[in-house]
């Protein structure tokens, strides 16, 4: 921005001008990874935990929540420094305008994070008489305990939006033709499935063969079709001047060529052969590898898929 002052009227009249490289930074990439950590194994836990009995999947009715809780509060809290005025951000919920995309993100995100607190303080819970061995705690527990499968069908039907606004923001952005929202909103909603399955896979040395098995077909499943989805951009959208141009930073020779390739097979096709390798031989430690992979490879992906269309100047 520049500014002037009128000396006459004393009016300050500021001007807009280009803003050149990138605004949205790695910040903002911590931002979306830890978001989907934190809704992607909402998503997968709660099917775990519909799916199979505490005895299978020890740990996770407290974990989930807890784990969830954390990466939430990192998503909150980068979205909070990377804002210009932070303390402009009470205005969201003293003085909401619903029409704004961020506005019902924000309100939608604090509402799911305080029913996800509220979850783990249950499953927390729900432990304690385990740990302290006291007959009258456990009786009061388990008569509350309920609480936690009736909480949980809303916060995973809230998990779903909170996961995928961020690529209506991204859509509202002019002259950002690769953050196009239908095909935004499939990879945010794969990159929760990606990031949830591959923690809890890291979480599961625990757990019985079959339920492993489970998440890390989910894994599986959730990296081929996000990887099928980069590939189809990369390959094919020659048709979209504006786009290509954006993906030339990732064509042999592009400035962030090394990064995107490092992430597509580091993150993707690793994880998804380790799996689907593995799986059989109930291997623990090639599975949770391939985890901490997919984690990795997620990061890298979400910076590039970030940075790039702001390389692209707008004049």
């Amino acid at each position: 921005m520049v500014e002037s002052t009128v000396a006459a009227t004393h009016a300050v009249v500021t001007f807009d001008v280009a803003l050149n490289g990138i605004v949205w930074g790695w910040m903002i990439t911590l931002n979306m990874w830890a978001k989907s950590i934190g809704t992607g194994i909402i998503m997968v836990g709660a099917y775990l935990m519909y799916r199979y009995k505490k005895e299978s999947i020890p740990n996770v009715r407290w974990l989930v929540p807890i784990i969830s809780f954390v990466a939430l509060n990192v998503f909150l809290l980068f979205t909070l420094l990377d804002l210009h005025q932070p303390l402009r951000m009470v205005n969201i919920f003293l003085h909401p305008h619903f029409t704004s995309a961020i506005t019902v993100g924000a309100w939608m995100a604090s509402i799911f994070t305080g029913l996800v607190t509220l979850l783990a303080a249950i499953g927390l819970l729900d432990e304690m008489p385990n740990i302290l061995r006291s007959h009258k705690l456990a009786k009061k527990v388990r008569a509350n305990s309920g609480l936690y499968e009736k909480l949980m069908p809303y916060i995973v039907f809230l998990a779903l939006p909170v996961t995928m606004y961020t690529a209506i923001i991204m859509a509202q952005s002019s002259a950002r033709g690769l953050w196009e929202a239908p095909i935004e909103m499939i990879q945010m909603m794969l990159a929760a499935f990606m990031a949830g399955s591959a923690t809890l896979l890291i979480i599961s040395g625990s757990w019985s063969k079959e339920a492993r098995a489970r998440t890390a077909m989910i894994l599986a499943v959730a990296v081929a079709i996000s990887f099928t989805l980069y590939m189809g951009e990369y390959f094919f959208s020659f048709k979209n001047s504006e786009v290509e141009a954006t993906l030339a930073f990732i064509h042999l020779g592009g400035s962030y060529s090394f990064e995107f390739w490092f992430a597509m097979i580091v993150g993707y096709v690793i994880p998804f052969a380790l799996v689907t390798t593995s799986v059989k031989e109930d291997n623990y430690t090639l599975l949770r590898f391939a985890g901490i992979l997919a984690l990795i490879g997620l990061y890298c992906a979400k910076d590039v898929w970030l940075k790039i269309p702001q390389m692209l100047p707008l004049s």
